[in-house]
């Protein structure tokens, strides 16, 4: 059932008001709404001219339809009021709230003029209020959205832009003033590695779909912890995040990488490393260094800093030194059972207890085959010399492709 079935209620008697009762109908109705509905006076594009023309043509269109005549023009304003009011960043549920009640007042405004005459003049007049607000309220929400995803847009890449200069050691502040962003005097710069969620590769979803809704998870909970003051350039797989050392104490930065995990729904590892302006670019290449890292030691994930790392990343450093470390333990190769006896044991404190409960072994066992390391190897587990040529060359042979490891079992200190 349409309003057009069951007839239509001359409510105003069956004549138009004229241009100045419309007019004043409608100064009436924005002062009701300033005075009554909208929230601290707002002013700007929603108290001036494009709120008079908007109640206006509401009201002319109300008249209009109840009347009988075709159906509204004018949709073009209305559209481009709404994208100013989204351009001032007045809520969504502000602008609908206003229209809903400004539909509200203006409808009793209207039939105070004259009642309807019958119940089907009542019900069609329902009916065709509820039409144009239904109109209304669909016009000025999808203009609203598209103006704020071109603003997203715009400022997405002035975020782009902006980090990209500060990562190429290129910024300055005229750049930061067409941006619209204040460039920091210090930051915090975290290389972040994100790993692929398991629907990444359930065969029976798009995995690329399920790429990017992790990454605008993991976006939009930056957002949620910086608002607009995140730099960021990320990719599904990870990548650089600009903190303004103002936003964050260090001691939280633990806490803002478990927000990020939570959101993207995997475990994320960062490094990070503070930096001015001028040194982000060098900064950013420490970082990651730093996260190749832990990455290449196998850690778990969490929060890494050059003080937790500093010798497993001298250690990993390409060169002489690293391959002789390496093939120190060469001759475990052979011997999985010792090599992996070697790691639990330096794992869980050099104790021989702890590490035969984690092998399932007698501790007798494990005291065998610590013994037989140093045979094999030339270095005691035992001796405190021994012990940090054998720690060395752990960390040095990490290729990443074992089981990930603990922070203990390279001397790692667990980041807090």
């Amino acid at each position: 059932m349409t309003s057009e079935t069951i007839g239509r209620p001359e409510v105003v008697s069956g004549e138009r008001p004229s241009p100045n009762e419309v007019a004043r109908m409608a100064r009436d109705l924005i002062a009701y709404l300033l005075d009554s509905v909208m929230p601290c006076k707002t002013s700007g594009a929603t108290a001036g001219s494009e709120l008079t023309f908007v109640v206006r043509t509401c009201m002319e269109w109300v008249i209009d339809r109840l009347n009988g005549h075709p159906s509204p023009e004018g949709v073009e304003r209305i559209r481009v009021a709404a994208a100013g009011w989204a351009h001032e960043g007045i809520p969504i549920d502000t602008v609908l709230h206003i229209v809903h009640e400004g539909f509200k007042a203006g409808i009793e405004m209207l039939l105070s003029r004259s009642l309807p005459r019958t119940n089907s003049d009542a019900v069609a007049a329902a009916f065709t209020a509820l039409e144009l607000l239904r109109s209304v309220t669909a016009t000025i929400g999808k203009a609203y959205v598209r103006e704020c995803k071109s603003v997203a847009a715009q400022h997405h890449s002035a975020i782009h832009t902006l980090t990209s200069a500060l990562l190429g050691g290129h910024a300055t502040s005229a750049m930061a003033r067409e941006c619209g962003i204040r460039i920091a005097e210090e930051y915090f710069v975290l290389a972040v590695s994100v790993p692929a969620h398991p629907d990444e590769s359930r065969p029976a979803v798009d995995g690329r779909v399920v790429a990017r809704r992790k990454l605008r998870r993991l976006q939009a909970a930056l957002a949620h912890l910086f608002g607009d003051q995140a730099l960021a350039l990320l990719s599904v797989d990870g990548g650089t995040v600009l903190v303004a050392t103002t936003l964050c104490r260090d001691d939280e930065l633990l806490g803002v990488v478990e927000t990020l995990s939570e959101a993207a729904r995997v475990p994320i590892t960062a490094a990070v490393v503070v930096a001015g302006p001028d040194e982000v670019s060098a900064a950013a290449d420490r970082a990651h260094e730093l996260l190749d890292t832990a990455a290449h030691l196998g850690l778990e994930p969490g929060l890494y800093r050059f003080t937790d790392l500093a010798l497993q990343h001298q250690l990993n450093r390409p060169g002489l030194g690293r391959d002789v470390l390496a093939d120190k333990l060469a001759v475990l190769d052979e011997h999985p059972d010792l090599l992996e006896t070697l790691e639990i044991f330096i794992a869980n404190d050099l104790s021989r207890q702890k590490a035969a409960r984690r092998l399932r072994v007698h501790a007798n066992t494990v005291d065998y085959r610590l013994r037989r390391i140093g045979q094999l190897t030339g270095f005691d587990p035992g001796d405190a010399r021994g012990l940090w040529q054998l720690r060395s060359a752990l960390v040095a042979r990490a290729d990443g492709v074992r089981p990930p490891r603990t922070a203990a079992s390279v001397g790692i200190r667990t980041p807090a």
